[in-house]
């Protein structure tokens, strides 16, 4: 979603997402400007996928708080087998369906109108890679990560990726968790955390 413009305006107009690595590099995707949206840049985007380019070949993915679907749209590109869409809004859901269709995509995402903690509390599959990025200074990240780990929603050695904006408290690491990567740009702070061993 578009940022609030200076004085409190807000750009109305459509917004562009910008797929950067992999089969559908360059391809761009509209979505409405909804407020509160916050694509993840270009640039902490290329980054992150740097570091997850070990890992992300035929990976089981889930998107929590999806907005655009930048995160989840650029693991499927660089060869994700399945994401998981998760948002609350029900604009980013249909922007989400309409750019899986767009890219041919529908077996391998599938999006779902809800919260992020309803979903993690279903009787699911862990994961491979779980992206997280919350609305910032929303309080979200702790009980999510919390949720994760309580649930067991992460493969042994799975990964979590983490944004938040760097005026908030570092996020409360469920046991056995650890920083894998960790970086901080523009006032977003970002990170790849490795989930450990479930007790």
């Amino acid at each position: 979603m578009a940022r609030n413009r200076p004085g409190g305006q807000t750009d109305s107009k459509l917004s562009q997402l910008r797929i950067i690595g992999g089969q559908w590099r360059g391809r761009k995707l509209s979505f409405s400007a909804t407020p509160g949206l916050r694509p993840t840049t270009d640039r902490i985007r290329e980054t992150v996928f740097n570091w997850l380019a070990p890992f992300i070949q035929d990976a089981r993915c889930a998107d929590l708080f999806a907005g655009s679907g930048a995160l989840g749209l650029e693991a499927l590109s660089r060869g994700a087998a399945h994401c998981d869409f998760i948002d609350s809004n029900a604009a980013a859901i249909t922007s989400i369906n309409a750019h899986l269709a767009q890219l041919e995509a529908r077996n391998r995402g599938q999006s779902t109108r809800t919260t992020a903690s309803d979903f993690i509390g279903k009787d699911l599959a862990p994961y491979d890679i779980v992206f997280v990025d919350p609305p910032f200074d929303d309080g979200l990240a702790n009980g999510t990560l919390a949720l994760l780990a309580e649930h067991q929603r992460l493969q042994p050695g799975g990964l979590v990726y983490l944004e938040t904006s760097s005026g908030e408290a570092a996020p409360e690491l469920p046991r056995g968790w650890s920083v894998f990567r960790q970086k901080s740009s523009g006032g977003v702070s970002y990170q790849l955390l490795l989930a450990g061993e479930q007790a």
